[in-house]
């Protein structure tokens, strides 16, 4: 009868530690969840807006007519954004075009972009 007993709580025992163990992996599984919903892009999409991001600054340093320093390039979905200054229209026109060719590219917004007045 004691060893009855004894075997009665023991598995009694596993059965809540069994139990109380899964909850925190539910918790996990609702977190990874919530942060997958709230972040847009996984972690390829981020590798290849890098890649992206780094080929159009790539592009546009070693293209004559076009003073890379003064453009900032960002990247997010596929859709490459320019800001910075621009010494003439032409150059802006031009980064775009360069911007346009890197693979990977949907589209550019060169709306940041603007020319200096210095070229005006």
């Amino acid at each position: 009868m004691l060893t009855h007993n004894l075997f009665r709580k023991t598995l009694i025992v596993t059965g809540l530690v069994a139990a109380f163990s899964v909850v925190p992996l539910a918790q996990v599984a609702a977190q990874d969840a919530a942060q997958k919903q709230s972040d847009n892009q996984t972690v390829p999409d981020k590798t290849a807006d890098a890649w992206i991001t780094t080929k159009v600054k790539s592009e546009l340093t070693t293209t004559k007519g076009i003073k890379s320093t003064d453009i900032s390039v960002s990247t997010m979905d596929g859709v490459v954004s320019l800001t910075g200054t621009a010494t003439s229209a032409a150059e802006k026109t031009r980064a775009v075009q360069v911007a346009k060719k890197v693979k990977g590219v949907k589209s550019v917004d060169a709306s940041g972009l603007t020319v200096s007045d210095a070229a005006q």
